[in-house]
């Protein structure tokens, strides 16, 4: 493990814990403010911020397990741990965050009208939380942006090609929590103007609705990576013009790439090599290429280099199959998998 990669772990590390301590604290502020006041948008936000401590228990227990080393078991290492870890979060979020908003804001827009009891206790959480969540979201975009200028990519660029979802995680989580508490306020004061619960009802809601988007949006991302992403497009481009130049290869049938945990790359390259070369010559080629390809693409995990012919039609079939006409056709001057 590089040492960028230990750096970058470490500052997940501080990122997670960081947020998990914050929304632990909030959480208990919440629930007491929201058994105070009786309002729903209150109580809401309590299991929002359980939701997102369960999340950071998740991700921590992901960051672990995930950087445990290959065995004959896992030959691949534990890598998409982190993935299905994340996965379970996403799932929190909805169950433990949403779902209970909803139940709240539909019982108070249909059930019996609530009196709103010292609003002023649940301003002061309001506020208190915002400031403590502001906390560990300068924490989480601080991070984001340092990952991805080290990308030289813009934040919504990285943000969608990241193997890495734990600070992906916390981001989004922390900007929902920062949304959600504004929604809250805004129920709240409603409340009290008109004296009507429905504006704090629908404020649940609203907040149920906000979790929904957050845990579909990370549910997507992790079943991708659990199922096999392909790496960065932009990787595998590299990848593919670094084998064009080897002076042994003449194309590049195929350019396989799986992510198989966070900075961590499968390639399987499908190489027509120079008919000139004897066995001895091919393996030393294979061997040459292999090892500057690791020293050049570090995200590079398993290397696997396999000598075809570029006229074989059945596989042809299968490239064709899996990419089209327009990538086969592009594979040796500008190969995009």
């Amino acid at each position: 493990m590089t040492a960028e990669k230990q750096n970058g772990g470490g500052e997940s590390t501080l990122t997670v814990v960081l947020a998990l301590l914050v929304n632990l604290a909030i959480g208990v502020m919440k629930l007491i403010a929201g058994l105070i006041t009786g309002s729903a948008a209150m109580l809401s936000e309590a299991a929002h911020s359980a939701a997102d401590t369960f999340t950071e228990l998740f991700l921590l227990t992901a960051l672990r397990r995930s950087d445990r080393p290959a065995d004959r078991a896992h030959p691949f290492g534990y890598g998409k741990e982190r993935y299905f870890w994340s996965l379970l979060a996403a799932v929190s979020i909805f169950t433990s965050g949403a779902v209970f908003s909803f139940y709240e804001g539909f019982s108070a827009i249909f059930g019996e009208p609530a009196e709103q009891e010292n609003p002023v206790v649940a301003y002061i959480v309001l506020g208190l939380a915002f400031a403590l969540e502001s906390v560990s979201w300068t924490q989480a975009v601080r991070q984001t942006r340092a990952e991805a200028k080290a990308d030289n990519r813009g934040i919504l660029a990285f943000l969608r090609q990241s193997d890495d979802p734990t600070s992906k995680t916390v981001l989004f989580e922390d900007t929902a929590a920062l949304i959600g508490l504004l929604i809250a306020f805004v129920g709240i004061l409603l409340h009290q103007l008109t004296g009507s619960s429905l504006f704090d009802g629908i404020a649940s809601v609203l907040i149920g609705l906000l979790l929904c988007g957050v845990a579909y949006t990370l549910g997507a991302t992790n079943r991708g990576l659990l199922i096999g992403r392909q790496a960065d497009p932009i990787l595998v481009r590299a990848i593919g013009q670094r084998l064009r130049q080897a002076p042994e290869v003449e194309a590049v049938v195929d350019l396989l790439t799986m992510t198989t945990g966070t900075d961590s790359v499968l390639l399987c390259a499908r190489l027509d090599f120079n008919d000139s070369l004897g066995a001895a010559d091919l393996e030393r080629a294979c061997v040459r290429i292999d090892n500057e390809l690791r020293a050049e693409f570090h995200e590079l995990n398993e290397i696997f280099l396999e000598p075809v012919p570029r006229t074989d039609p059945d596989l042809r079939a299968k490239v064709l199959n899996r990419y089209g006409e327009r990538i086969v056709h592009h594979f040796n001057t500008d190969p995009t998998p």
